[in-house]
């Protein structure tokens, strides 16, 4: 629904709440009409209920108000005398309009300063509960959320196992567009494998069906920092349609909603105004080849012969003391091994070692074509060899001929929301003739700095800015084996609690937690005997 149809929407709810409490407000010493006016109606409600008016903010967060506003009902409810369990149960199965029955049936009284702590042990464990998912849900919607790295994509910058913090307020933390689904979980609710979210992802009826209706148009508070060339990014990948990130063969395309589309983390090395190309596998920016941070490391595949036949296993040994962990693989031709990925640093001391006889990049050749984006047989681009290409700017206007249409077509339909025609030689948008188009959100472009071995915005193209998740500020754990279902796992102690970003050597800020949190528990036990001796 757009924000107007929203609107509508809660005028409705506050006729349906005005209609079934306005007796109960009265009976509470308010007046009937405070129960219909929107919010105003909430902070009264809060009031009768003894709660705090901070309650009125988080029946509005979405997800958050799933909790919330049941919990407000029974609150109602146990205000008037109905503190039982079969009451409570009452209110949540019949969707709050219990209220009605007590509003216009039930001879209920008003419950001035009542108890409001829990009568059971059961309750109060239940309340302390329900409130501790509301404040992980807050933390983990609108501030930090944790992520894992799940692929080699930045690997050496980045490590498969990297148990990173998510800062969502460096961009500004984006509101949540699925309005109704469990909390604090993604696409997928753990251990029953069922999908978290109420959405018709079936592509016939994703615009018709009414579930998805409850969906949020896209809305970001302000952040402190506008995504920038080089940032790492988390984001929702844009072209994805599975239904699980690991099974790349579903039985049909499954078209989520942005926010529940799987999280991705790749370097942004183009922002919104820059034309980008790509030439023998570096990236240029403007004409000007891109200087990475210092903690980044490229890596490019190879072909590696050596001067006698080795076991396999022998050769991993050897590649292991270069720090080149991504495996090994057949070449080409006999005698050769594949290096699926390595620094040129490793490389350049690999040459060194006495049992090598060449090591030679695979690259591909400039003008053949590597099936990715835009898959237009007048772009033969490959991985290595791409572009040049413009990056959409919001508010910019670009000239659209027959020429063009295929590099931007997907964001103007999918991400912007047009229907995109051409018919000949002319293009049409939504049923009209034009020659350009002014769009409406920046986009980014987004790769793994693993270049022979990343799924990135050169085989789907553009990141729009409501496919922007979070920025990566922390490694708290690193896990090194987690991929080979922790056999022979081992703790990466030089990179737990470290900065993502920095200069290039890494510091550990571990030792210096641990010490603050003995500090403050040392703290505060002094202070409570001091406490207790005074006394």
């Amino acid at each position: 629904m757009s924000w107007t149809q929203w609107f509508i929407f809660i005028l409705i709810l506050q006729v349906i709440h005005g209609l079934g409490t306005w007796k109960l407000y009265i009976k509470a010493g308010r007046k009937a009409w405070e129960a219909f006016v929107p919010i105003y109606n909430a902070i009264v409600l809060m009031k009768i209920i003894s709660r705090s008016w901070w309650w009125v903010i988080l029946m509005f967060l979405p997800i958050v108000n799933l909790i919330m506003i049941p919990a407000v009902w029974v609150e109602t409810a146990r205000s008037f005398g109905k503190d039982t369990k079969l009451d409570a149960l009452l209110c949540i199965v019949t969707l709050g309009f219990y209220l009605y029955y007590l509003n216009y049936v039930a001879d209920v009284n008003y419950v001035e300063n009542r108890e409001l702590k829990p009568k059971t042990a059961t309750g109060e464990w239940i309340t302390s509960i329900l409130f501790a998912v509301v404040a992980a849900t807050i933390v983990h919607t609108y501030f930090f959320q944790p992520f894992v790295i799940p692929s080699s994509s930045l690997e050496k910058s980045l490590l498969v196992g990297d148990f990173l913090i998510v800062s969502k307020f460096h961009y500004g933390a984006r509101a949540p567009m699925t309005t109704v689904g469990a909390p604090m979980v993604h696409d997928t609710i753990p251990l029953i494998g069922k999908k978290s979210y109420l959405f018709n992802d079936n592509f016939e009826e994703r615009n018709t069906s009414w579930i998805n209706k409850l969906q949020l148009p896209f809305f970001r508070f302000p952040g402190f920092e506008s995504v920038e060339r080089n940032d790492i990014v988390v984001f929702n990948q844009p072209a994805d349609t599975l239904l699980n990130m690991n099974d790349f063969k579903p039985d049909r395309n499954y078209y989520k909603p942005i926010d529940k589309k799987t999280n991705l983390v790749k370097r942004c090395v183009g922002v919104a105004g820059d034309t980008l190309e790509i030439r023998n596998g570096y990236v240029f920016i403007n004409g000007k080849q891109n200087t990475l941070p210092p903690r980044s490391h490229l890596q490019f595949s190879y072909e590696i012969t050596f001067k006698r036949q080795l076991q396999p296993l022998r050769i991993v040994e050897i590649l292991k003391k270069y720090d080149i962990t991504d495996g090994l693989g057949y070449g080409r031709t006999d005698g050769t091994y594949a290096i699926p990925a390595a620094t040129d640093e490793a490389i350049a001391k690999l040459r060194l070692h006495p049992e090598v006889a060449s090591i030679v990049p695979t690259r591909q050749e400039k003008g053949v074509n590597g099936n990715i984006f835009p898959r237009d047989p007048n772009y033969p681009w490959n991985s290595d060899f791409f572009g040049p290409i413009w990056i959409p700017k919001a508010g910019a206007t670009i000239n659209l001929s027959p020429d063009n249409i295929a590099l931007y077509k997907r964001a103007i339909g999918e991400y912007e929301g047009h229907k995109v025609v051409t018919r000949g030689n002319q293009i049409f948008i939504d049923d009209e003739l034009v020659t350009s188009y002014t769009f409406k959100q920046d986009y980014y472009w987004m790769m793994g700095d693993n270049r022979h071995n990343s799924v990135d915005s050169r085989y789907w193209g553009f990141v729009p800015n409501d496919h922007i998740f979070g920025k990566p500020v922390f490694i708290w754990m690193s896990i090194d084996g987690i991929n080979d279902g922790l056999k022979n796992w081992s703790f990466r102690w030089d990179r737990i609690f470290t900065t993502v970003t920095g200069s290039k050597e890494r510091t550990s800020y571990l030792i210096p937690f641990i010490i603050l949190v003995l500090g403050i528990t040392f703290f505060n036990k002094w202070r409570k005997k001091k406490k207790a001796n005074q006394n």
